[in-house]
């Protein structure tokens, strides 16, 4: 199934002169729920969807705690998940302290088998309005 994607006019309101320009952008076609990969995989082996649906969750939980724990978590095929922040920065570092993260935020690294598949390119056509 080809990618839809659509023309977005953007404002650069920090340039003096305002420049507008046009940008192609990426539609999403819709979200798709850990109950309903959980019944597509179970469709495809032998697990029931109780047993897959289980396991993903559990998997969230141990994302979580070993993210928690400053760990980096290598799920192959997918890619890598590790914790990041953001925060103030100051001239004199025996200012700095916890209270200058501003946000944590999780950060992916695709796979390598992942990165080559984005490499490979993908069909798309404009999105066509209603």
């Amino acid at each position: 199934m080809p990618l839809r994607y659509r023309i977005t006019k953007r404002t650069n309101n920090m340039s003096a002169e305002k420049e507008t320009k046009f940008i192609m952008q990426a539609v999403n076609t819709g979200t798709i729920d850990l109950d309903r990969i959980s019944y597509e995989i179970s469709n495809e082996c032998t697990l029931s969807e109780v047993d897959v649906k289980a396991v993903l969750i559990a998997l969230g939980a141990k994302l979580q705690q070993h993210l928690a724990e400053g760990k980096i978590v290598d799920l192959d095929y997918l890619g890598k998940f590790k914790i990041g922040f953001k925060g103030t920065s100051n001239s004199d570092s025996s200012k700095l302290s916890v209270t200058n993260i501003q946000k944590f935020y999780l950060n992916f690294q695709p796979s390598l088998k992942m990165k080559y598949w984005l490499k490979s390119g993908f069909k798309v056509y404009k999105e066509v309005k209603k």
